[in-house]
């Protein structure tokens, strides 16, 4: 199939040397502007700053020797993050719930090639129970001599219509999403400070930029722990305390079977289905980003990206366009599937 790119470029030239339509100048200019579109926005992956360094900043491998201490190690984002970094040679100490599973995470970045059994720390720690993160601290320290990077990546999603949650559903999102998040940022940024260099790496969710619709707990969480982490790197601005926030959107991971939903106790138990960006290529850039110290990236595909663009820089507009798209078709763009959330009445906006 030919690429629009070539015919749209070929109408230019056409229309440039038959028609006399536009000077040689401005048909340079649009064929460039069209190149740019072609092959480096609508492909793009992540946004503009962080696709430039990915090509040409620092590599992943720069974090070779550095202690990084990863939350929510045992699946997904920050499993993929771990052996990423374990490949570039990178100390890590994992944390999550369940033993079991980071004992598995550990032999995948010892088969990685870039770290030997004792590079790799096993730490199980339960993010709520807030007592225990001084001590899992000190184990890190006891056992590295050191910490250079905190990568705050535990959290949970969330389904239900915003009318309908139970407030007990908001507190444990809360509780999990941003205050164990904080409590333990406290802690280590404290021992930041003391040394005067340190980086702290939050990863938030395009929820976190976005209004999304149908998981009002994850989303008001995301935003929160944006607003917290913006203000401490406000306030300790110089004191050599670099803080990354990144944004993920949609990537291929049991984010739906664990996910809550409306009601206490409940978990929506489904399967995410459609193209999603692999955990391992969102590892990658989540990686460079944290090689570069970049302060905020955002890792989507398309059309996320350019949602994203327009929110920050257009706000008035998506939130018109927003008005308008079905609640359907934004849930199939997320999840894969319309059905994560029950849909009622004039919900549905078909």
């Amino acid at each position: 199939m030919l690429d629009w790119f070539y015919v749209v470029s070929a109408l230019v030239v056409v229309l440039h040397l038959l028609a006399d339509c536009c000077t040689l100048y401005c048909s340079i200019l649009l064929i460039s502007f069209l190149a740019y579109m072609r092959f480096i926005y609508l492909p793009a992956e992540c946004d503009l700053v962080l696709w430039f360094y990915e090509r040409f900043g620092q590599p992943v491998e720069s974090l070779k020797g550095r202690v990084v201490w990863i939350t929510g190690a045992s699946s997904g984002i920050g499993k993929a993050l771990a052996i990423r970094l374990a490949q570039a040679g990178a100390r890590v100490a994992l944390s999550a719930r369940s033993s079991e599973s980071l004992n598995q995470v550990k032999e995948m970045c010892i088969k990685s090639g870039g770290v030997k059994e004792n590079d790799v720390l096993v730490l199980p720690l339960d993010m709520i129970q807030y007592d225990q993160h001084q001590a899992t601290f000190d184990a890190v320290i006891k056992h590295f001599g050191e910490l250079d990077i905190l990568v705050s990546n535990a959290g949970r999603s969330q389904r239900g219509r915003w009318e309908m949650i139970d407030i007990d559903v908001d507190h444990e999102i809360f509780d999990l999403n941003v205050f164990s998040l904080i409590s333990l940022a406290r802690i280590v940024s404290k021992y930041f400070l003391e040394k005067g260099r340190g980086h702290l790496v939050v990863t938030s969710s395009t929820a976190g930029k976005l209004g999304v619709p149908m998981s009002a707990s994850y989303t008001g969480s995301k935003h929160a722990i944006q607003g917290y982490f913006e203000c401490l790197r406000t306030e300790k601005a110089g004191l050599g305390l670099d803080i990354t926030i990144a944004c993920p959107g949609p990537v291929d991971s049991n984010l739906l079977q664990v996910c809550a939903t409306e009601n206490k106790g409940e978990t929506l138990g489904q399967e995410r289905i459609g193209k999603r960006m692999s955990a391992e290529r969102c590892a990658h850039l989540y990686a460079v980003s944290i090689a570069n110290k970049l302060p905020e990236v955002w890792i989507a595909d398309q059309p996320v990206i350019t949602l994203m663009y327009l929110s920050q820089y257009l706000p008035f507009l998506i939130k018109r366009v927003m008005q308008v798209i079905p609640l359907k078709l934004i849930m199939k763009l997320r999840d894969g599937r319309d059905d994560a959330a029950q849909l009622t009445g004039t919900e549905k906006k078909s």
